[in-house]
């Protein structure tokens, strides 16, 4: 059971990899841009202060959260990264097209990663109303790219241990 007004984010870094040799990409949906630049700041910060590099870090726009697999797998197959970070937020409507979209993304973030044998993290926050998604992009609840990043260091570190 969920405990509420808990920081989802917090973390110990003592066991997050370092990051200094890491490239990454991160893909980040405009729609709702108020809480992706949110999530994206988070990411960027977790990333840095685990030693990687500004210049390791692609960060590539989508027009919104159902492009973020396409755009997620881009980057599997045409660059060098070793980890890509999807960042969205699908926010519940009156119809159910939330539902439609938020099992499509997952779906197809988790494909691309099984598909390129490279992490690809689902950093899309699916929430019922504004206040939620803001809540969970540096609010209360912590931040969603936060995690997203931490998640993302975590399983090239697990990839890395496994190749030794």
């Amino acid at each position: 059971m969920p405990v509420k007004k808990k920081n989802l984010s917090s973390y110990s870094p003592k066991k997050i990899p370092d990051a200094k040799k890491m490239r990454f990409g991160i893909v980040v949906s405009e729609w709702n841009t108020d809480v992706t630049g949110a999530l994206l700041e988070g990411a960027m910060e977790t990333l840095v202060k685990h030693n990687a590099k500004a210049e390791n870090i692609h960060v590539s726009w989508v027009p919104g959260s159902f492009e973020l697999a396409l755009g997620a797998q881009y980057y599997a197959r045409e660059t060098k990264v070793d980890a890509i970070i999807c960042l969205g937020c699908v926010i519940q409507g009156e119809t159910r097209h939330f539902e439609f979209i938020s099992q499509a993304v997952a779906k197809g973030i988790m494909d691309v990663g099984l598909t390129y044998n490279v992490p690809v993290i689902f950093g899309v926050l699916t929430t019922d109303s504004m206040q939620q998604a803001v809540e969970r992009s540096g609010g209360k609840h912590g931040n969603k790219g936060t995690e997203a990043a931490v998640t993302a260091l975590s399983m090239v570190g697990l990839r890395d241990s496994l190749k030794k």
